[in-house]
């Protein structure tokens, strides 16, 4: 009996080069639609499916291969006595290379101004069903889902008459791990039509972008996926212009930074070690804020990831070129910026659209046998209602000093502190076990420079014990969530010694 190849497609790319050998080889070819037409205008000989079924494509091509002649023959088990007498009683012609894909759905609903109906219209029903049931069948069937996996195949028929068990097992693992992602983008974009928050089930899909070289230590393997249509405003989404291949410590970091340089509106730059950071400066221009970032701690910021909100110029690359550094994100790089830092071999320069910020994505978080997920932290200081809980008001200094050091503090792990004036952070004080001992440590590194300004708490003050601290060092302004049974000894240590303290209702806890 001929054998037989099924080839419907949406992508072309090889369809054709693929065809004439399958062709030369003494496969009929089965073919619908558009793949049928450029099959036959160059020349293959091709027979339709409706010619196989005798029965017409109908309800405008949304009927067309699901068929008992067609699915039969993909699911037949070839060498099955009882399955060979009822191909023969039914008039069934077993299938052995099903060559399909999809409706392009991802495409669709990537359009800004897509409907639904456009998009329930490219949901392929046909395509998936045939390409299940031959990788179910990979046994006898040889299904392919990619155009790069043409030339195996190819080669394998050539050689031998037939592709080896291990192939079309490989190809039957890509074609369910094709239909799930697919599903799983379906399933999502009604998810999200219907305005279901927590469905009782949820199913993401990931591209891989790169493997990656180790993961957070040298005897950790690591791979960096992508998510399909996410957030243009991400790692996943950067150009990367210059240096090395990034590293997983690298994305962790990169990601850090740029979820706190969009806080801002005005030039800044923020600089990040170990996913937290190390300093943030603003200013008029991006030279200025960045100049800010190196002196709000010049030691940590070695071997730091830096980003910026505005298009690094030629005397702000001068700078960053004098330091040590792994990365460098911004919108854009100006020419001569690019000539200077290219200069060292190994710096990551890299550009991310800061245009295009889509909404927040919700964040995920795995655990062993689980996942975690919340909406983003995007509390901002004009959402917060905002009191002054001591006796004097802020001066406009000291309210533009605690607005950074708000949006800084809720990037920072907790429990956090951070000091900041105007126009910088003085000093961070991350990941401790108690509130007083974050202080301390963010005190200790601004130093003298904590004298006129503003301490951020990312949670309430469960003592006065950190106000008395702050005030030692010379702090004049505090900003906290508030909260605490024990606010009143906090408001009254602050009146003792003329502090100013700003209550804002919302903690930004991060682990």
């Amino acid at each position: 009996m001929k054998k037989r190849a099924l080839l419907s497609v949406s992508d072309k790319n090889g369809i054709l080069e693929f065809a004439k050998v399958l062709e030369g080889l003494g496969y009929e070819l089965l073919s619908t639609g558009g793949t049928m037409k450029h099959l036959a205008d160059n020349g293959v000989g091709v027979t339709a499916v409706d010619a196989v079924t005798g029965f017409p494509e109908i309800m405008e091509g949304r009927v067309k291969t699901l068929n008992p002649l067609i699915h039969g023959g993909l699911l037949a088990k070839q060498d099955d006595p009882s399955h060979i007498a009822e191909m023969e009683e039914h008039g069934i012609q077993p299938i052995d290379i099903v060559c399909v894909n999809l409706y392009p759905f991802k495409e669709t609903i990537s359009k800004p101004d897509v409907s639904a109906d456009d998009a329930i219209e490219n949901i392929d029903i046909g395509g998936p069903a045939m390409l299940r049931a031959s990788a179910k069948n990979h046994a006898y069937v040889t299904v392919i889902v990619d155009a790069t996996d043409y030339d195996q195949v190819i080669s394998e028929l050539t050689a031998d008459g037939q592709t080896t068990l291990e192939t079309r097992r490989r190809l039957a693992a890509k074609v369910f791990r094709h239909t799930a992602a697919y599903d799983a983008l379906i399933s999502g974009y009604l998810t999200d039509l219907s305005g279901e928050e927590f469905p009782e089930q949820v199913t993401y899909t990931y591209e891989l972008k790169q493997p990656l070289r180790y993961g957070e230590n040298p005897h950790q393997k690591a791979a960096f996926y992508s998510r399909p249509l996410g957030s243009d405003f991400s790692i996943a989404s950067a150009t990367q212009l210059h240096g090395k291949e990034l590293s997983y410590n690298n994305i962790q970091d990169a990601n850090a930074a740029i979820q706190i340089v969009k806080e801002f509106d005005i030039a800044a730059a923020v600089a990040v070690k170990h996913m937290n950071p190390c300093g943030v400066g603003t200013g008029e221009t991006v030279f200025d804020a960045f100049s800010k970032a190196y002196e709000a701690d010049s030691t940590s910021i070695f071997g730091g990831i830096i980003a910026l909100n505005r298009e690094v110029d030629a005397a702000t690359a001068e700078k960053l070129s004098g330091i040590f550094l792994e990365i460098i994100i911004a919108p854009s790089f100006t020419k001569e910026a690019i000539e200077i830092l290219t200069k060292k071999k190994n710096i990551r320069l890299m550009t991310i659209s800061f245009d295009q910020n889509k909404k927040d994505q919700w964040n995920t978080v795995s655990v062993e046998g689980g996942l975690l997920m919340q909406e983003p932290d995007a509390y901002g200081f004009a959402d917060a209602d905002i009191k002054v809980a001591t006796d004097r008001e802020p001066t406009e200094v000291e309210w533009e000093a605690m607005k950074l050091g708000w949006a800084v503090v809720k990037h920072v792990k907790s429990n956090a502190i951070v000091v900041s004036d105007d126009h910088m952070t003085l000093g961070v004080g991350a990941g401790q076990m108690n509130r007083v001992g974050a202080a301390n440590i963010a005190l200790t590194q601004a130093g003298e420079r904590a004298k006129g300004a503003a301490l951020a708490s990312d949670a309430f003050f469960p003592m006065d014990d950190t106000v008395e601290a702050a005030a030692k060092a010379g702090i004049t302004a505090i900003i906290q969530p508030g909260g605490s049974v024990k606010d009143e000894d906090s408001i009254k240590k602050a009146n003792e010694y003329g502090i100013t303290m700003v209550f804002t209702g919302v903690r930004h806890f991060k682990h």
